[in-house]
């Protein structure tokens, strides 16, 4: 659970890290890339941790 909160606060971070990037006129579309490809894979394993949390209902 602590391991989902930390990875949810380093998504927001970079959130925010990409909007300030962005509205700061920065042409670096590179590490634009990177900062949107980890927050990708951040959501990625929130999610996957999430799943394993949840117990599989059978219908």
């Amino acid at each position: 659970m602590r391991r989902i909160e930390l990875l949810r606060q380093e998504h927001r971070d970079l959130d925010t890290a990409i909007m300030a990037l962005i509205e700061s006129g920065a042409r670096d579309q590179l590490q634009l890339a990177r900062l949107k490809k980890r927050k990708l894979m951040l959501r990625d394993e929130i999610a996957m941790l999430e799943d394993q949390l949840i117990p599989d209902i059978i219908a």
